[in-house]
């Protein structure tokens, strides 16, 4: 993860996967039917595919419910409806009755981009049981991911050596480096995919999006995005905003930023999150292992950092954990305060000369599981942001942004600038400098934002309430630690959230959780 866009909107799904296979392509078939009359054939879910991370299949719900998967045809191009088709992977859990009568489907995406939604909706089910109440539970692969079309670029083999190169050039040499790398990345997603390239637009999963809510029978969208998944679902809502339900926003992208503004603003957020992780150890009333004061916390982390660019340490062997694996997983255990206890085992583990835990924090984040083997996470990450973000970042310009990016986070800073090159000699020009989210005549949306968020920092809730136009978006704050509100098992959150999707009660504009 050495590119920006990789941190920009992730969700927690890679870690709280690992720390706890047949791909399907584009079809050469051309459909003359109307694609929302196709019925789907709702069957026992299979085990996860490669793309999709691997693993076992998803096992029952409590109650002893199963999940249930189909496949949703959709158009390659949009532009070409009629034309070629590719495969959708969609997951289920029934409506359990248990609150009223069934209202519809609630439509989940849990963020990245690239994040499968068929193997994280059965991972984070439980969270979602009173919602289930009245609701099927479905997610997706959105295309280009998991199982629906999924990019292709690297083998494993190579993804090993491009997430330990050096993400933070100092010379000439380095830089050259972590261009030509980024180079022959790039050229891998164009030789192994040059088909769906085109067509993993944010646009493009939101016209899906609304074909599959014809398919599943509902007249409105009912919809629960978190991270990158409130971009989606603004997105939907400008495009349709007449077939929007009861939708609501967590973890929330600022759609008024553009690829740069994003990425500073990660670097101020993150940081605001290492502040209050030093903060948290420190305070509490028995010794913090890492350090003696919040600010000699950061600098030994600062230290270690300056340490393993010269002499990386063992890691998950036969790797060793360099300043880049070493950054990412920190980064990865900002995300949520329940992995803040791994972050300061694996900060101990690393001052002793052991690289294990923050490794696999940073494997966590770039999609590798415990065999070696990567899902399409980050190949579908790239490829979606890069079609979606006009902005192309040239090495001498990212040059001049250093000192403000370092001034935003003297930790993250260089790693989230020099990130903003990952679409530097992209396949396929990128679409608009940030979304438009504009949805007048569109029911309400309930948008979170949680004053901690170190991924989606708390102020682009406001920036998306204010997008949506005037009457459309309802802010709710939550003010906690980790990106997202929702499964931080707030009350108050979650019964803000539930009263509106369960019984339609809009909470009062301006309400405060903490």
């Amino acid at each position: 993860m050495p590119a920006s866009s990789r941190l920009r909107a992730t969700a927690l799904t890679a870690t709280a996967l690992l720390l706890a296979s047949v791909l399907a392509g584009c079809g050469d078939d051309s459909q003359d039917a109307d694609l929302s009359a196709q019925k789907l054939s709702w069957e026992d879910c299979p085990a996860p595919s490669a793309a999709e991370g691997g693993g076992d299949a998803p096992t029952p719900l409590p109650n002893g419910d199963p999940w249930q998967c189909a496949t949703m045809k959709a158009p390659l191009d949009w532009d070409q409806p009629k034309g070629d088709t590719i495969d959708l992977a969609l997951i289920r859990a029934k409506a359990s009755g248990a609150g009223g009568e069934r209202i519809g489907s609630l439509v989940f995406n849990f963020g990245g981009p690239g994040g499968s939604g068929v193997t994280a909706l059965p991972a984070f089910g439980e969270d979602y049981t009173k919602l289930r109440t009245r609701y099927d539970l479905v997610s997706f692969d959105p295309r280009g991911v998991g199982r629906s079309a999924p990019v292709e670029c690297e083998n494993d083999a190579q993804l090993d050596a491009y997430f330990q190169q050096d993400a933070t050039p100092d010379d000439a040499a380095e830089r050259t480096d972590l261009l030509e790398n980024t180079k022959e990345f790039n050229a891998a997603c164009e030789e192994n995919s040059k088909k769906v390239l085109p067509h993993v637009r944010t646009t493009d999963a939101a016209r899906d999006m609304n074909l599959m809510r014809q398919v599943l029978g509902d007249d409105k969208l009912y919809y629960f995005g978190i991270s990158y998944g409130t971009e989606l679902g603004g997105v939907f809502a400008h495009l349709f905003p007449k077939s929007v339900g009861r939708a609501v926003f967590d973890a929330v992208v600022d759609p008024t930023q553009n690829a740069e503004q994003g990425s500073l603003g990660q670097a101020r957020g993150f940081q605001l999150a290492l502040d209050n992780f030093a903060e948290d150890c420190t305070s509490k009333t028995e010794d913090c292992p890492i350090g003696d004061s919040a600010q000699n916390v950061k600098d030994r982390i600062a230290k270690l950092l300056k340490d393993l660019d010269s002499k990386p340490i063992p890691g998950i062997l036969p790797r060793e954990l360099t300043q880049t694996d070493a950054t990412n997983g920190i980064a990865q255990a900002l995300y949520s305060k329940d992995f803040w206890a791994y972050l300061t085992e694996g900060l101990e583990q690393a001052y002793d000369g052991n690289g294990q835990t923050l490794m696999t924090l940073s494997d966590s984040l770039n999609g590798r599981n415990q065999n070696g083997e990567y899902s399409n996470l980050a190949a579908a990450n790239i490829s979606i942001n890069c079609a979606d973000d006009r902005a192309r970042y040239t090495p001498d310009y990212v040059g001049q942004k250093l000192p403000e990016f370092r001034a935003a986070s003297a930790l993250f800073g260089d790693f989230l600038a020099w990130g903003m090159v990952s679409c530097t000699d992209w396949a396929v020009p990128g679409a608009a400098d940030h979304p438009d989210v504009s949805a007048p005549g569109s029911a309400p949306i309930l948008v979170v934002g949680n004053t901690g968020d170190p991924a989606t920092p708390y102020e682009g809730a406001r920036k998306m309430v204010t997008a949506l136009g005037k009457g459309v978006g309802v802010e709710l704050t939550y003010r906690g630690q980790g990106h997202g509100a929702y499964d931080s098992k707030n009350k108050c959150v979650q019964d803000a959230v539930n009263g509106y999707l369960l019984d339609g009660k809009v909470p009062a504009a301006g309400t405060v959780c903490s």
